[in-house]
């Protein structure tokens, strides 16, 4: 159990991402049938933008603002006052997927892409580390890494479904 919990708390942006389509899926439950891609494309998106972007963003803002020292260890770095600033940035991230979560296409494409190249850029920089600095650290290598990626991908990849249906029955 306690590596369970240890995998989910350390993977929290693959944790989000799960259950964001888990509350999708339980939304789409009470919808009435039949079910529309507009309709689909809507829970998947604002579940997506509550959890993976705001509730992940504001975890990885507690966890750099407050466990700053834990948190560096994690992803196989010094401590340092830039710990802050990075927990300060997730947290307007995070700010803006929750605001995002039932609003316009337009929040939500800030929603998407201010966050998306954060998550990409700090792929890059974790890429960099494990090639300069042979950093494979759980937090800098595995899973980490590659939702640093999968994460802006699935944003976009709604970002534009919702796009193409927009005007489409859509809620």
């Amino acid at each position: 159990m306690a590596g369970a919990i240890r995998f989910i708390l350390g993977n929290f942006t693959f944790s989000f991402l799960v259950i964001g389509i888990v509350a999708a899926g339980f939304s789409l439950l009470r919808k009435p049938r039949p079910l529309t891609a507009p309709v689909v494309v809507e829970a998947l998106f604002s579940y997506f933008l509550l959890f993976s972007i705001g509730f992940s963003l504001f975890y990885n803002f507690v966890l750099h603002s407050f466990f700053g020292e834990m948190t560096a260890g994690y992803i196989g770095w010094k401590n340092s006052p830039f710990q802050a600033e990075v927990g300060f940035a997730s947290l307007g991230y995070a700010v803006i997927g929750f605001l995002a979560f039932r609003r316009s296409f337009e929040l939500r494409l800030a929603a998407v892409i201010g966050p998306s190249l954060f998550f990409v850029l700090a792929g890059i920089a974790h890429i960099r580390q494990i090639i300069i600095a042979h950093n494979y650290a759980p937090g800098n290598a595995g899973l980490f890494l590659y939702m640093d990626f999968v994460i802006p991908i699935v944003g976009c990849v709604l970002l534009w479904l919702q796009y193409r249906n927009r005007g489409m029955n859509s809620p």
